[in-house]
């Protein structure tokens, strides 16, 4: 998969992490989909190197979804908490 699809991925995957996980992120909606992008290319990397699975050159392997969703869901999650107070 090229590095365009894998950003329109991490887009996707981002927006998929914001509704399984609610809430006010503290960089708002451009935060997120960075974070999105930045966790679909980190899961795949994880998935790659320690769960021997490497991500697909199909860009509607369900795997490939799972591992970006899974990486934006953690980067969601260490985000919200180190910056989390930030918009109060």
């Amino acid at each position: 998969m090229s590095i365009i699809g894998w950003i329109i991925l991490g887009l996707l995957a981002g927006a998929i992490a914001k509704v399984l996980l609610p809430g006010r992120d503290p960089g708002g909606f451009i935060g997120t989909t960075l974070i999105g992008i930045a966790g679909a290319f980190i899961g795949g990397w994880i998935s790659a190197r320690w769960l021997d699975h490497p991500v697909s050159k199909h860009f509607y392997d369900g795997a490939t979804w799972a591992a970006a969703v899974g990486g934006s869901l953690v980067l969601l999650i260490v985000y919200r908490i180190l910056f989390g107070n930030s918009r109060d």
